[in-house]
C-alpha cells in the first residue's frame, strides 16, 4: 500500500480499503481476545467459550467474522472444527501496535472520534 500525503491529509494510490477492513476486523475486543487466543493454538468454539466466558452465538459470529477476513481457518476434525490464525504476523501487527500505543502514552484513547471515552448517538449520559 503506498500512502501519500498531501497536506495533513493522508490519501492512498492503492490498497486502504484492504488495510481499513483489516483494521476495522480487528476493531472489535471479542475478535481480539479471539486472535490472541488463537495465537497460542488452534482452538475449537468450545475451548473460545470457556476460555473467554462468552456465549456461544457471539464467539461463533466473531469466528465468522474473522473467517471471512481470512485471518482464521478451520480445520475439521470428526464433528469439531479446530480454528488457527492462518497469518502468524498478524501477532507482529499487533506487537507493533502496542509499541505504538506505549510511544504515544495511549494517547489514542482520548480521541474524540475513536477513544473509549466517546459518545456518539444514542448515549446515555
Amino acid at each position: 500500500m503506498a500512502i501519500v500525503t498531501r497536506g495533513e491529509c493522508p490519501s492512498t494510490t492503492a490498497g486502504l480499503g484492504a488495510a481499513e477492513a483489516l483494521f476495522h476486523s480487528l476493531s472489535d475486543s471479542t475478535r481480539l481476545a479471539i486472535v490472541r487466543r488463537l495465537a497460542d493454538g488452534e482452538a475449537r468454539v468450545a475451548d473460545l467459550v470457556t476460555q473467554l466466558g462468552l456465549a456461544q452465538s457471539t464467539v461463533s459470529k466473531h469466528v465468522a467474522c474473522l473467517r471471512g477476513c481470512g485471518l482464521v481457518d478451520g480445520r475439521p476434525e470428526g464433528r469439531q472444527v479446530f480454528y488457527s490464525l492462518t497469518r502468524p504476523e498478524l501477532m507482529e501487527l499487533l506487537a507493533s501496535a502496542e509499541v505504538v500505543l506505549a510511544a504515544t502514552g495511549h494517547a489514542v484513547a482520548l480521541c474524540p472520534t475513536y477513544g473509549t471515552g466517546r459518545h456518539g448517538v444514542g448515549d446515555a449520559r
